[in-house]
C-alpha cells in the first residue's frame, strides 16, 4: 500500500509540475506519510521529481537558444553554487530543526504560488523599464537574487519557480515561454546539483525513489495531457487547497505533539 500511494503521489505531482506546478505539495507529504523523516523525505522527493524537471529542459530548447547567453551563463552558475549551498545546509540542520521549520517552509511555498502571477506581473510593471537599461548590472543583480532562490531551492524548494519568474521579470523579462525556458533550466541545476549532494551523503531512500521517479515521469507524460484540457485556474485552485490542507496538518503535526 505504501509503494501504490507513493507511485500515486508522485503521478499526480509530476502531472501538476509540467502544467501549474506545485506537486510537492502532494509528493512530498505522501512521504512523510509513510514514516520517512522529514529531511530525508525533502531529499527523496527532490530526487523522484528531477528526472521529469530535466526532461522538460528538452521542450525548451529553441527558447533557451534565444536568450542572452552572458545571463543564462551568470544564472546557470550561481543556481549550481546557490543549490548546493541550500543542500549543505539542509544535511547540517538538526531533524527537529527542520520539522519545526517546515510548517513554516510549507505556508511560504503555498504563499508564493497563490499570488505568484500577480506577484510576477507587479514587479514588471513597477521595475522593468528602469531595470531593462542596465545591462551588466541587471544580469548582477538578478544574478545575485537567483543565489539566494537558489539556496533556499536546495534547502526546500517549494515555490521556487514562482521567485525565479519574479526574478527574471525585474530583468525586463516579458516573454512567458522565453521566461518559463530558463525557470525550467535553472530549476532542474539547482534541485540536480542538490540530488548529487544527497546521494553523497546518503540521505535518499531508495526504494520509495525509484517507484516515485516511475511516477512522476509517467504522470508528467501522461497525466499532463489530461490535465491541459482542464482550465489551468482550476489546476491552481486545487494545487492551493491541497497546498492549504498539508500546511494545516504539518502545523497540527508539529505544534500538537
Amino acid at each position: 500500500m505504501e509503494y501504490i500511494l507513493l507511485f500515486a503521489a508522485a503521478f499526480i505531482g509530476g502531472a501538476l509540475n509540467s502544467v501549474a506546478g506545485g506537486g510537492s505539495f502532494i509528493s512530498f507529504p505522501a512521504l512523510v506519510s509513510v514514516g520517512v523523516p522529514s529531511i530525508n523525505a525533502n531529499a527523496t522527493n527532490t530526487m523522484a521529481l528531477w528526472p521529469g524537471s530535466l526532461a522538460s529542459v528538452g521542450a525548451y530548447r529553441a527558447e533557451l537558444a534565444r536568450q542572452n547567453r552572458l545571463m543564462v551563463i551568470f544564472l546557470s552558475v550561481t543556481s549550481l553554487i546557490g543549490g548546493l549551498a541550500g543542500a549543505e545546509i539542509l544535511l547540517r540542520t538538526p531533524q527537529a530543526t527542520f520539522d519545526r521549520l517546515l510548517p513554516w517552509l510549507m505556508l511560504f511555498a503555498v504563499g508564493i504560488f497563490a499570488v505568484g502571477g500577480n506577484l510576477t506581473k507587479a514587479l514588471r510593471e513597477r521595475f522593468s523599464k528602469q531595470l531593462a537599461a542596465g545591462g551588466i548590472v541587471v544580469i548582477l543583480i538578478v544574478a545575485v537574487l537567483q543565489f539566494l532562490i537558489a539556496v533556499y531551492g536546495g534547502f526546500f524548494g517549494g515555490g521556487i519557480g514562482i521567485l525565479m519568474l519574479a526574478a527574471l521579470a525585474l530583468a525586463g523579462m516579458t516573454n512567458i515561454h522565453t521566461m518559463n525556458g530558463l525557470k525550467v533550466l535553472l530549476a532542474t541545476l539547482i534541485n540536480g546539483v542538490a540530488v548529487v549532494r544527497f546521494v553523497i551523503a546518503g540521505t535518499i531512500f531508495w526504494q520509495y525513489a525509484v517507484i516515485m521517479i516511475i511516477g512522476a515521469i509517467l504522470g508528467g507524460y501522461g497525466g499532463a495531457a489530461y490535465a491541459q484540457r482542464l482550465d489551468p485556474k482550476v489546476v491552481r485552485r486545487f494545487v492551493i487547497v491541497v497546498g492549504v490542507a498539508m500546511t494545516i496538518y504539518f502545523f497540527i503535526r508539529e505544534y500538537t505533539r
